[in-house]
């Protein structure tokens, strides 16, 4: 065979593995991307997943978990992600430096808890200076909460180690004694209690009643061109965030078995954990005040008006 054929012969392989690209990536291209943290407070999306609402809607969605808030809004900001179950204190800091991110409805409230080792001697905040605490990251939430508490009681940061490291990892660590405290989402926190390796020094309702926790954000640019298909996940988060408060013991069944070892202590989560849908002017208030205390502790730079934190839907 000659040299001309051989060209135009690689010229058509080419131009077909072309098109199966083009045509593999158009095919895809109606996928909603929902990123999620390995933890229970977003039991409703999981729940929504595995009662297959997205498709009886006729939504094609791919959820995609990441360790921690921070990674979620990073992911977010790039474009690789179009929704997003996150923690309230990245979302605020990635909309401080401009990412076009909205607030579209709350998730859940509090549903952390600082756990010490078994027979640690650790009894109070205080006891924490020069001990090793681990925390998911500090861009989330719970670095956040740990720092206020801290601030409350007169402890300077810089006397305790901080630990970046994952939820799961911490559980690990903790009954290895390589970390002397952890500040952890649920189930985490019940997990090590409940097993015996851990005490609860408190719970982030204790730190901060009422607080706001994980919350639902959209990248503004889907808001605008995705109105509909909004409304409907909107409806299917509140659908199943009802069926996760009325049923935790059914909704603890259906959370994913890496999140969820224990679903007979999981339904006693679930039922302890407040969880919510929508924006009243109650909740939107609760997180502006959220936003002064991050300001007061220099996690922002300046407060945030509501109409840059929440999606006008």
């Amino acid at each position: 065979m000659d040299k001309k054929k051989l060209t135009i012969i690689a010229v058509i392989i080419v131009a077909i593995v072309a098109i199966g690209a083009y045509f593999a990536t158009s095919a895809g291209s109606d996928t909603i991307k929902i990123g999620h943290l390995p933890s229970d407070h977003d039991s409703a999306l999981f729940v929504a997943e595995a009662q297959n609402q997205f498709e009886s809607q006729g939504l094609k969605v791919e959820t995609v978990q990441f360790n921690n808030g921070g990674d979620l809004m990073t992911a977010i900001a790039s474009g690789d992600i179009d929704i997003g179950y996150a923690g309230i204190t990245p979302v605020l800091s990635s909309i401080e430096k401009g990412v076009p991110v909205k607030v579209v409805s709350g998730a859940q409230t509090e549903g952390s808890g600082v756990v010490v080792a078994k027979n640690s001697g650790i009894t109070s905040f205080d006891d924490l200076k020069g001990k090793d605490v681990a925390t998911p990251g500090e861009a989330t939430i719970q670095n956040m909460l740990l720092t206020y508490a801290l601030k409350k009681e007169g402890i300077n940061t810089k006397d305790i180690e901080f630990t970046a490291m994952k939820a799961a990892q911490m559980n690990d660590a903790l009954k290895a004694g390589k970390i002397d405290a952890m500040i952890t989402w649920e189930p985490y926190s019940s997990i090590a209690v409940n097993n015996g390796y851990g005490e609860l020094l408190a719970n982030t309702s204790q730190i901060l009643p009422g607080h706001p926790c994980c919350v639902v954000v959209a990248r503004e640019d889907f808001i605008n061109n995705h109105p509909d298909e909004l409304k409907k996940i909107l409806a299917i988060h509140k659908n199943a965030t009802d069926f996760v408060n009325k049923n935790p013991s059914e909704a603890a069944k259906l959370l994913p078995e890496d999140i969820v070892p224990d679903k007979s202590l999981q339904a006693s989560v679930l039922n302890a954990t407040n969880f919510v849908s929508g924006l009243d002017d109650s909740y939107k208030d609760n997180v502006l005040k959220f936003v002064d205390i991050e300001v007061e502790l220099g996690l922002l730079q300046k407060s945030i008006s509501s109409d840059k934190i929440f999606a006008d839907i």
